[in-house]
């Protein structure tokens, strides 16, 4: 179980995040773009990126969803922004590990910033995949390098 600080602090994040979006907006000309759809809650989110001699230089998404869908993507692409492709894939292993290892094992939050409240997902596996969408997207579009768009589906 989180303790209260931190679960108030997951909240306030969240709501911080879903009511004032980081990078909410389009990248006319990106790089790398993907779409990803979650079918069981409906959530939507295209990630626009602009990738040059291997680091993110800019991220934006755009989309509907959840609260923790869209917080989850406007706290990634500020993590993101600035990162090599290498360091974007490790920080996705470790946000993907840390909302779907057990309950009873302590996280480990280094190195996560202000990922570490998405902790909180943990106790909610039906929202593991609004938190995971943004991340399954953003891979994909750096996997799909040469296509045109790339679409990935969480179901």
């Amino acid at each position: 179980m989180m303790d209260q600080n931190l679960k108030d602090l997951y909240q306030e994040v969240i709501l911080d995040h879903y009511k004032n979006p980081k990078n909410y907006s389009v990248i006319e000309k990106p790089t790398h773009k993907a779409e990803g759809y979650n079918a069981l809650c409906g959530d939507k989110v295209t990630i626009f990126l602009d990738v040059e001699d291997g680091v993110i230089q800019d991220i934006r998404f755009q989309g509907l969803g959840c609260a923790i869908s869209k917080a989850s993507a406007s706290v990634m692409t500020t993590t993101l922004k600035g990162k090599t492709l290498e360091e974007a894939r490790e920080l996705f292993k470790k946000f993907q590990h840390l909302v779907t290892q057990d309950m009873k094992e302590e996280p480990d939050t280094r190195e996560l910033g202000k990922l570490a409240v998405f902790t909180g997902v943990r106790e909610y596996p039906s929202r593991v995949k609004c938190a995971v969408l943004p991340w399954h997207t953003v891979i994909a579009a750096l996997e799909a390098e040469g296509e045109p768009e790339k679409v990935v589906s969480t179901e």
